[in-house]
C-alpha cells in the first residue's frame, strides 16, 4: 500500500524540531522596527523636553546612531509596539530622519513593563520632583500588584514581608516618607505640579515641603488657590500650606481665607517684580524654560549695566 504523504512531521522532527524552535523563540534578538510602529508608554511620567541635554542626545545620534537598542513589548491590541525605554533615543532618531530604530521586543505584563520603565529613567538627571513622583506611584502600585516575597527579613516571631514602600525605598536610595512626599506630589493639580516643577508660565514656584501640605487640598480649592496666587502675586509659605490643609479638612478654607493668608507679609519677604509670561514670550524660543528666561534677562541686564559704566567714563 502506498504511503500517502500529508505533510506532517515525523516523530523525531516533532520532537526536536519544536524543542529547538522553543529555546529559539525565547532567544532575545536586536531587530529593525519602523519608528511610526512604535508609540509611548501609556502614562508614561517622564516628559522628553527640547533642551540642551536632548540637543546633545541628537548631535551624539546623528554621529554614532543609538549605542543601546530601545527596549519595546508587543502592543496588546495589535498596534506595533509600546515603548518601555528608548523614548529619547527614538526622539533622537526621528529628528535624523531615521525611519528604523534598533530594538529588543520582550513579552512583558503590565507590571513587568512599569518596573522596567521606571527603573531605566529613574537614575537620569534632571528629572523634575513630580516626574519622579508619578514614577514612584507607578511602580509602588506595580509591586503592590506583584506581591512578590523578594525580601523576607528573620524576626523573633519568624519571617515577615517586607512593606512593598520600603524594599523601594531601598532601591532608589530615598526614605520611605520621602517617597510618600513626591507621590503627594501627583494628587496636586497641573498648575500647582509646574510651580512645584519650576516651569509655571507665569513663572510661580513653590517648594517640596509647602506642596505636599497643599496635595490634601480639594480639587475645587486647589483651582480656588491658583487664582489667588494670580491675584496676590504670592504662594504660600510651609506654614501657611499647613493651615490651609487643617483648615481644608475641618470644612473651614474659603477662598477668602486662602486671600487673607496670601496678603500677609511674610518674614524676610522681599519685594518682587512680575509679569505675565504672554508679554515675553515672543523674544524667546519656544523650547526655553521659566528659569532659562530668568537667567538670559539677567544676563542681558548685567551687559546692559557695563555699557552704562563704560559710557558714563567717556
Amino acid at each position: 500500500m502506498r504511503k500517502i504523504d500529508l505533510g506532517l512531521p515525523t516523530y523525531e522532527e516533532s520532537l526536536f524540531s519544536t524543542e529547538e524552535q522553543r529555546q529559539e523563540a525565547k532567544l532575545e534578538k536586536v531587530m529593525k522596527i519602523p519608528i511610526d510602529e512604535i508609540h509611548s508608554f501609556k502614562n508614561h511620567p517622564f516628559h522628553v523636553r527640547q533642551d540642551e541635554e536632548m540637543q546633545k542626545l541628537i548631535d551624539s545620534v546623528h554621529e554614532n546612531g543609538i549605542l543601546i537598542p530601545v527596549l519595546v513589548r508587543p502592543d496588546r491590541d495589535g498596534n506595533g509596539y509600546e515603548m518601555i525605554s528608548g523614548h529619547r533615543r527614538k526622539l533622537a532618531l526621528e529628528f535624523n530622519g531615521a525611519k528604523e530604530i534598533e530594538a529588543i521586543v520582550r513579552d512583558l505584563d503590565d507590571d513587568q513593563a512599569t518596573i522596567i520603565m521606571v527603573d531605566s529613567n529613574i537614575q537620569r538627571e534632571n528629572i523634575l520632583p513630580t516626574e519622579r513622583g508619578f514614577a514612584y506611584r507607578m511602580k509602588l502600585e506595580a509591586m503592590k500588584h506583584q506581591g512578590k516575597r523578594t525580601d523576607l527579613t528573620s524576626s523573633q516571631v519568624g519571617t515577615k514581608l517586607k512593606r512593598a514602600d520600603d524594599l523601594l525605598a531601598d532601591q532608589v536610595g530615598e526614605s520611605r516618607n520621602q517617597i510618600q512626599r513626591y507621590i503627594r506630589l501627583t494628587y496636586l493639580v497641573k498648575p500647582l505640579r509646574d510651580m512645584v516643577d519650576g516651569i509655571h508660565e507665569d513663572g510661580f514656584t513653590i517648594a517640596l515641603n509647602p506642596a505636599y501640605e497643599l496635595s490634601f487640598l480639594t480639587i475645587k480649592e486647589q483651582n480656588e488657590l491658583i487664582q489667588i496666587i494670580q491675584d496676590t502675586l504670592a504662594t504660600p509659605s510651609l506654614s501657611q500650606s499647613q493651615e490651609m490643609k487643617r483648615k481644608s479638612q475641618d470644612g473651614t478654607l474659603s477662598p477668602d481665607t486662602m486671600m487673607d493668608m496670601l496678603l500677609t507679609e511674610k518674614p524676610n519677604q522681599k519685594e518682587k517684580l512680575s509679569f505675565k509670561m504672554e508679554e515675553i514670550n515672543k523674544y524667546f524660543p519656544r523650547s526655553y524654560t521659566p528659569n532659562q528666561k530668568k537667567e538670559l534677562i539677567i544676563k542681558l541686564l548685567g551687559e546692559w549695566q557695563k555699557k552704562k559704566e563704560k559710557a558714563q567714563f567717556r
